[in-house]
């Protein structure tokens, strides 16, 4: 049995981790760090709250940390972590900088330790769909693959640190990494950026919409994120030389888990038939809905457990995170230049 510390219990850290690692067979949630308020002990009463990070530490039953703190913390508090000699999962993003991920990245190395972040979104099923969709080439060679994440969040939300003129903060961010992951996860680095990153909404102080494409020798991703879509389009769009498939709709684990639903039973993460994205051939003339795979959030987790006790590769390694760093330092520099920039070889 591994024991795990959450550290953090906001949004991310009672919506997306806690609930998840709690239902992981092999994993034990054995501490949680919540500065305040008394919302985790409400929840998890057989889970041990400490009130700052170094209290959860000194806790040596511990095995592996889980930082889901805002953005500016994940360095420094992965690297106390590291140093005592504790298996990290950083909450994407990974950190602020590319600079702060390579040095992290070392620590880790030194120590003998794992370090991962958590894409949980590379276990959304309509992407494990469309994963699926391409490399079994039904659509052939992919040309364009277009994917969105689009809200309406027309308020800004006073106080919220996300929206604060902080490092790490804005929606390039927030949902960039996401949308960077899995795109790289299907096609690799591009060989080049080309990104506008800007501010919509009046008053806002940080960006909260992004255009950014990534160019490979013969395609293009494009990836894109607004908190103004009062009317959401598709989620993704991918044309092939041989096809197109077009996905509406939102996974459902996220609003699951909002409710307060445990990730369990048959029906976890199966989507409605109404959402399922319409794939649409040329040699067939055939026009058909594609079942969605089912989600699961849980396998970050089981591989993250496995990879401890059983040295099996990890799903999301140090080099990917780092390359997620990378790309949206390049998104910045090409939204502040107004140019293309090439990857760096």
């Amino acid at each position: 049995m591994l024991n795990v510390g959450l550290v953090g219990f906001g949004f991310a850290g009672r919506t997306f981790h806690a609930p998840i690692i709690s239902n992981v067979p092999g994993l034990r949630l054995q501490a949680i760090v919540e500065r305040s308020s008394d919302n985790a002990t409400k929840l998890y009463p057989e889970t041990k709250i400490y009130r700052s990070l170094g209290e959860l530490l000194s806790d040596k039953n511990v095995n592996v940390v889980v930082i889901a703190t805002p953005n500016q913390t994940h360095s420094e508090f992965a690297s106390q972590c590291l140093n005592e000699g504790r298996h990290v999962v950083v909450d994407k993003p990974f950190t602020t900088t590319s600079k702060e991920a390579r040095e992290l990245i070392a620590l880790a190395q030194s120590r003998g330790k794992i370090l991962t972040v958590y894409q949980n979104r590379r276990w959304d099923g309509d992407f494990l769909t469309v994963q699926q969709l391409i490399g079994d080439r039904l659509l052939g060679r992919p040309v364009q693959f277009e994917s969105h994440f689009d809200r309406f969040r027309p308020e800004l939300r006073e106080g919220a640190w996300r929206e604060q003129n902080e490092p790490g903060s804005g929606v390039l961010f927030d949902l960039g990494p996401h949308l960077i992951d899995q795109a790289m996860l299907l096609f690799g680095p591009p060989e080049a950026i080309q990104a506008d990153v800007r501010i919509e909404r009046s008053g806002a102080l940080v960006d909260d919409a992004f255009d950014i494409t990534f160019f490979y020798p013969t395609s293009r991703a494009l990836l894109r994120a607004t908190m103004l879509a009062k009317t959401s389009g598709p989620r993704f769009i991918i044309h092939g030389v041989d096809g197109s498939f077009v996905k509406h709709g939102m996974d459902p684990q996220e609003d699951a888990l909002k409710e307060g639903r445990k990730p369990s039973g048959d029906d976890w993460g199966i989507e409605s038939e109404d959402n399922w994205g319409i794939l649409e051939l040329a040699a067939s003339q055939t026009r058909r809905r594609m079942p969605t795979i089912a989600g699961d959030y849980r396998k970050f987790y089981e591989n993250l457990r496995d990879s401890i006790e059983k040295d099996m590769p990890l799903a999301v390694t140090p080099t990917q995170a780092l390359n997620v760093m990378v790309a949206l330092e390049l998104c910045q520099q090409s939204s502040r230049n107004g140019c293309r920039v090439p990857w760096p070889v």
